[in-house]
Order: structure tokens, then sequence, then C-alpha cells
């Protein structure tokens, strides 16, 4: 069957790019080209070209892996979103980029983009392991595979904080304003955090580089939010439903899309508000919502259905059981949230409960799943530190904790950047204090968590439950 390209002739009620793609220019490089980006930022971005036709387009890059650079290839840049609800399947095709490099071939490329005059933004969803965030400072972790290397050959950078400090020090070479940095990955503070890491690299390198980027350069924080579950051969067979044609590069989503943005850019931004993104002047009051209602209930969910064999989200969801466990675990963190301008608390959680239990949406528990260790501060330890101090009940909390700790001995193997760690405290497990190599993991578990005996031994309870 042919395959997605400029030259396919599409059923009319797909719907394709209304602007002269010939036209389109690149301006902003995002790295990190998988499905988020592809329902998420690059839907905004061709919305936002759409309304206000302008030098937006994207080149998107890959760090290592080549398949979604070459289907790029193979489909000129273009592919579909199938935004799928109760009223039916919706086909829209993006065509909002305008080259496609795998950086682990083609890195000069990355850098000649990135210190060009018409790079203006560079977007970021790399996932939070890819940082090289030290859990412990808060910076650099300097024993990170592509920390180490940048700094040890930063004019041949592997990582994403490597590419950003060297394309930053070619622009200053040729007397160029700095490109902003907008991270579209969950951390806290998001903005903040990859400004920190820049920074510390660049210090390294050369301090009077780091006091330039200090004076000129702008990283805005985001909050992102759209559920978008890794791609099937089910995907792309709807897909070729939808088209008529193939799409190697076909997803599916819900209707729901939401970003939240820090308006602090160096050189202009495209109208992101035209698809529905706000911005505001302090992202961290909704960050802080989304990250412990949202993606702490995701972690909840996907521990349920690793323990009880269901393997997607919406399966979890149709156990009154466990939907109680969820409304309980949102009821707790909504006392450690700080007021969220234009947002209806109760009106947002209901929504959440809706898009979970969304039965179009096969979104894998296993994949919510990777890399826990990773996402457990910002997502439940954090919620947990506040409701303690607070003098409140943080047993909504343990449970959490506790189903994580259950589901690494059911499954006695895992995804995770911290994996060896995690399954040696499994191994070394005391009966008597069945959570305690946890807590040893260094670094893992806040020193408020630690010493809080009287919570840990909550977490020993649920493990005794369970």
């Amino acid at each position: 069957m042919e395959t997605l390209s400029s030259s396919s002739i599409l059923p009319a009620n797909v719907s394709q790019p209304t602007y002269n793609r010939k036209l389109l220019k690149p301006g902003i490089v995002h790295i990190g080209l998988g499905a988020f980006h592809r329902a998420h930022q690059a839907v905004f971005t061709q919305k936002a070209i759409e309304k206000t036709f302008g030098a937006w387009g994207i080149v998107a890059v890959n760090l290592r892996s080549a398949d979604p650079v070459n289907a790029l290839q193979d489909q000129d840049g273009l592919y579909s979103v199938i935004t799928r609800s109760a009223e039916g399947d919706k086909a829209d095709i993006i065509g909002v980029t305008v080259d496609w490099i795998l950086a682990a071939d083609r890195g000069g490329d990355v850098l000649a983009y990135l210190s060009s005059p018409d790079t203006r933004i560079v977007t970021l969803t790399v996932s939070e392991k890819a940082y090289g965030l030290d859990p412990v400072t808060g910076g650099l972790d300097l024993q990170h595979p592509a920390v180490s290397a940048d700094i040890a050959n930063p004019q041949a950078p592997t990582g994403v904080v490597g590419f950003l400090v060297e394309g930053l020090v070619r622009r200053r070479e040729r007397g160029l304003l700095p490109f902003t940095v907008l991270c579209c990955d969950n951390l806290p503070s998001n903005g903040h955090v990859v400004r920190r890491l820049v920074l510390e690299m660049a210090e390294k390198r050369d301090p009077e580089l780091a006091r330039w980027i200090d004076d000129n350069g702008k990283f805005p924080c985001s909050m992102v939010d759209r559920i978008v579950p890794a791609a099937t051969e089910e995907t792309r067979n709807r897909a070729k439903s939808l088209l008529g044609v193939e799409d190697r590069l076909a997803i599916e989503t819900e209707p729901f899309m939401q970003w939240i943005i820090e308006d602090d850019f160096v050189s202009g931004r495209p109208r992101w508000e035209a698809g529905g993104a706000v911005f505001a002047t302090h992202v961290e009051p909704y960050e802080k919502m989304k990250l412990r209602l949202l993606n702490g209930s995701h972690t909840l969910i996907a521990h349920l259905g690793i323990l009880h064999d269901l393997e997607f989200v919406r399966d979890v969801m149709a156990v009154p059981e466990f939907v109680q466990k969820v409304e309980r675990h949102m009821e707790s963190v909504v006392g450690t949230l700080d007021s969220v301008p234009g947002i209806d608390l109760p009106l947002y959680r209901k929504q959440l409960l809706e898009r979970f239990a969304n039965p179009t949406i096969a979104h894998r528990t296993a994949q919510i799943a990777l890399d826990t260790s990773q996402k457990l501060p910002q997502r439940l330890l954090s919620a947990t530190v506040e409701t303690l101090v607070s003098g409140k009940d943080a047993s909504a909390f343990a449970y959490v904790v506790a189903l994580w700790i259950k589901s690494i001995h059911k499954r006695g193997d895992l995804d995770d950047p911290r994996k060896a760690d995690i399954l040696a405290a499994a191994a070394s497990a005391d009966p008597a204090d069945p959570s305690a190599s946890f807590f040893a993991i260094k670094g893992l578990f806040p020193p408020e968590l630690v010493s809080a005996r009287d919570w840990r031994d909550q977490v020993n309870a649920e493990l005794a439950k369970l």
C-alpha cells in the first residue's frame, strides 16, 4: 500500500495543513522526536502557523533512535495524529516539520542549526533521565554517561545539555543572541532546572560563557498535558483505514491538550495561543497541579495495573475499588496545592477521572511505570513531605510507595536508570522492615521521609496488606 507523502490524495474528512509547506522556514529546533512531541508541541505549532504564518518550522532531532527520523524522511515530514473519543476517531495531518536529524549520525548538522540566526527557540522532550540530573544535588550528575562524555569532549556532544551548551558557544562566537530553551518535560520548575544544568556545564568550559548565558539566555518554565500512548500495530492499522495510505508515524491521543508557558522569550515565539496555549507569569501552580494530580495518579494506576495484570489505564479505571483509590489519592494531593488561576480543581479532578477511563485510549500501565525512580520525587514524595510537615494524614502516599515496591517484587525486573540499586534493595529486603532497603537507596527518598519512622511504618503496613 502507498505510504503517506506530500503527493497522497487523502479523504476529505482528514484535516491537512492549510499553509504552503514549501514556504515554511526553520525557526525551532526540537530535541526528542517522540510520540508526545508529535501530538503536542507540533500540533500547537501547526495551529499557530495556520493562524499567523511565520518562520517557525520545526527541525526535529532525535539523539539516538533512527526509526522516527527515517519515517519522517520517507513521508516528506508528514504524519497523522488520530484523536479518539466516544464521538469517534478524527485524523489530522501534521506538516510543520521541515527537517529531521539523527544526532548520533549528524551531530554537526544539529550544531549548525543551533548556531543559525534562524533558530530562535529550542524545545525539549527527552524524558527526565536524559538530562543527567543528580537527584541529591539537583545539579549535573557527573557520572551520567552523556554528561561525562560532553565535559570531556564538548565540541562533539552526545547529550541534550551538551548540545545546548555547544550551540550557545557557537552563537556567542558569531555574535548572536542565545536561543530560548523551552523544556516540555515533567520536571518541577523545568525551565529553572535546565537553566542550572546548562550554566553548570558552561561554567566548566568557561566562566565568561556561563555569565553570558546567565545575562542573555531565557529558560521559561512550561507545563504540558496530553495523554499519548505508545503507537502499536493497531494504531497503524487504524490510520490506514482513516487515511487510505500507510503511516509509520501515526499516533493516537485524547481530545484534551494543555500547554501553560511562561512568556519569557529572547527573540519572539509562535502564536501558540491560537491552539489554546495559555501564557502565564508563573507556571509553577499549574505544574504542581498536573504533576501531583495527573502524573501522581498515573503512577498509582500503573502499579495497580501491574499488580493485578491489567494492561491499560482504562482497565484499572473499570474497577470501582481502584477508582476509589485514585479518588482518595487526589483528595490527599489537593491539600498540597497552591491556588491555580483559572482552574476549578473539583472539575479538573472530574475531568482527569473521565480521561483515565476513556475506553478508546490504550495507555499501557507498563509504559507509565517506566523510570519510576525518576518520577517519584516530583509526583509523590514532595507532596508527602509537605503533608507530613502540615501534620496531616499521608497514608495515601504510603500506599503508592508500597504499590511500587510490591510491583518490583512481582516483576523481578524493571526498566529504570536505577535498576541495579532497586533490584538490590528488593533482594535484600528484611521481612521485619520490608521498605528499609528501598529507603536506604542514596538520593531516592528525601531525608525528611527517611527519618519519618511513623510514615515508613505506614508503608510497611500497606505492604503487608498487599
